[in-house]
This record gives C-alpha cells, structure tokens and sequence, in this order.
C-alpha cells in the first residue's frame, strides 16, 4: 500500500515538474511579443492546460498499455522510471533546455521495464498491431517515428502559414498587423494551452493508473478502508479522480513558470513579432490536437519549437539562432536513450533490495 501511493506521489511530481518545464510551450511566444505580461501568460496556461487535461485518455492508455508489456511491470519499474523522469526534466530545466517531459517518461519506463526483465528487450513492445482496433501500437508507430515526423511537420507548416500570412498582409500597416494579431495570440496561446495539457497531463495518468492496477493484482490493496476504496483498480480505466488530480497538479506547476525555457525559445531563438507567434502557436495546436485524437503521445516542446523556427525561417535563414537549435535538437536525440539507461540503472540498483 505505501509502496502505491509513493509511486502516486512520485508520479504527480512529476507532473507538477512537467508543468513549470513544458510551461514555456503555451506561453514562451505569447510573452516574448510582449502581448500578455509573464504573470498573465501563466495563469492563462494554467486554466487551458486544466481544461485540456480533463479531455481523453488516449494517450494516457498508450502510456500505460501500449509500450511494454505490463504482465512483467512492477511498482518498483514505475517507481525507478519516474526518478529517471524526474531528474532528466530538472537537469534539463536547469541549463534552460526545452526538453521532451514525454520522451523522459517513455525512455525511463522502458529502460526500467528492460532491467525489471531481467535484460530482455522484447518486453518493450516496439510495434505491433491491436487485434481489435487493428492500428499499429509500440514505441516505434506511436513513439519514435512521431518524434522525427512532428518536428518536420510542425517546421514546415510553421513556414507554410507564416508565408501565407505575409502574402495576406503584405497591404496592411506594421501598426495594423500588430494590434489584429496581438489579440488573435490570445486565442492562439489558449489553444497551445489546451493542446498542451490533453497530451502532455495524459501521460502520468497512464501511469499512475497502472501503478494503481498492479497494486490491486498483487492484492495490495486487500483491507482497504472503504475511504480508500476508490484506489481499487481491478481494470486498466482512468479513473475521474485520477483525470482531475493529474490535472490540477500540471496546473498548479504551470503556475509556477519555468523563466530559463521561456527565454531560450521566446528570446535566443529567434526574434518575433505577434503574427509570428499566432502561426507558430496555431500551428503546434493543430499538430499537438491530432496526435491527442490518435493516442500519440506527442513532444509538444519539439512541435512548438519547431514551429518557432519554420516561422522564423520566412525572414530568412539567419533570424534563427542556429547555435541554440543545435543544442536542442541534440537534447531531443539524446533524451530517451538517456533516460532509458537512466531507468535502467536505477531498477537494477533497487532491485536487490526488493
């Protein structure tokens, strides 16, 4: 039982983490055009990812079903794959890097369900196909070939709409351009908000859900008080609680900004301007909206910084800052097999104790 519910804890850390990490993604754009004030920016990203949170499980069941085979996962795996999660988002967040939370989890969780397997790599499920969906599921559909594809999408449509924007606004007065699209990046932060938190707060009720499914198989659970019975979780199902919980927690951590993310993709990658920021920002939303639909669970920090730098592009190549790119892009590449080693590592240092 306390085994249980400090994998919840650690889990809804990690959340919270996830929050103030990934709050540059909703609000870097919004307050690097100076449209809302930091603090104003934060709370408007609070509420849309509290909102976007309550909304589908898909990705949380990807999380939690789709990724290794849960017959060998164990609450010391959730536990060693979360502490890998954790301190690669709070190294990240320290050097100012805009870091996958998605792919920390996803790495960690595999790296530990390998070790809690005693080695074996076909525990992680890289792609198969549902017999009753009949879709393709694994690391590889839902995971590894989304992260080389939303980037380059999110690059592409980013430079895409900001052309098609110039080309409308090529008329009108630098003075019109940002008052009409100082107010539009209101809506378009909200919807990177929304977007944001139906992907992203998924995640750890995925596993915290499993957490609480391995916990009822191994009858940990047996003498319940009935206050607590709302923990049994005979079914793989997101419970309400969970969904409001997880949700409440991104929010909370949202609140509590994440400045070294926001000023890396807000200021030192390229300069913008608020058309620049509603078509980044509305570009990602749609990228990050349709990967929620499927169960994908998304980067949203590679989609939106993606975006920044498509939109970027249309001035001309040299308005990106190139130097932080790189450094990104190798913090992306290296993310799950860092975390994963990371998760590794820990699950066989525990598991002599266990």
């Amino acid at each position: 039982m306390t085994l249980v519910l400090g994998v919840v804890l650690l889990g809804l850390v990690f959340e919270y983490i996830n929050g103030f990490h990934d709050t540059a993604n909703a609000i870097a754009t919004v307050v690097s055009t100076r449209v809302l004030m930091p603090r104003q920016a934060i709370v408007m990203a609070a509420v849309c990812n509290l909102t976007g949170a309550l909304m589908g499980t898909a990705v949380a069941t990807t999380i939690g079903r789709g990724l290794v085979e849960t017959d060998g996962i164990t609450l010391h795996t959730l536990l060693s794959a979360l502490l890998a999660a954790v301190v690669w988002n709070l190294a990240t967040w320290r050097l100012g890097l805009p870091s996958s939370s998605s792919h920390a989890l996803i790495g960690g969780l595999c790296g530990a369900a390998v070790a809690s397997a005693s080695g074996r790599w076909d525990v992680v499920r890289w792609s198969v196909v549902n017999p009753v969906t009949h879709h393709a599921e694994g690391l590889w559909p839902k995971v590894v070939l989304p992260m080389i594809l939303s980037p380059i999408l999110g690059l592409v449509l980013g430079f895409f709409v900001m052309g098609l924007l110039l080309a409308l606004l090529r008329n009108w007065r630098p003075s019109q351009v940002n008052s009409a699209f100082g107010r539009l990046q209101l809506l378009s932060a909200s919807m990177m908000g929304f977007s944001h938190g139906s992907n992203d707060a998924q995640k750890t009720m995925g596993i915290i859900t499993l957490a609480l499914f391995a916990g009822t198989e191994g009858d940990m659970f047996r003498g319940l008080p009935s206050w607590l019975h709302f923990l049994h979780t005979p079914q793989f199902e997101i419970a309400i609680w969970v969904k409001v919980v997880c949700s409440m927690t991104m929010a909370a951590g949202t609140a509590a900004g994440g400045w070294r993310i926001i000023r890396t993709l807000g200021h030192r990658m390229v300069k913008l301007q608020p058309v620049h920021g509603f078509a980044a920002e509305t570009t990602a939303a749609l990228v990050i909206q349709a990967a929620s639909h499927l169960g994908i669970p998304l980067s949203t920090t590679h989609v939106i910084s993606a975006s920044i730098m498509g939109v970027g592009a249309t001035r001309r190549l040299g308005a990106v800052k190139w130097t932080v790119v790189a450094r990104m892009v190798w913090t992306w590449v290296l993310t799950i097999p860092a975390t994963g080693l990371l998760g590794y590592a820990i699950q066989r240092f525990i598991m002599p104790w266990v």
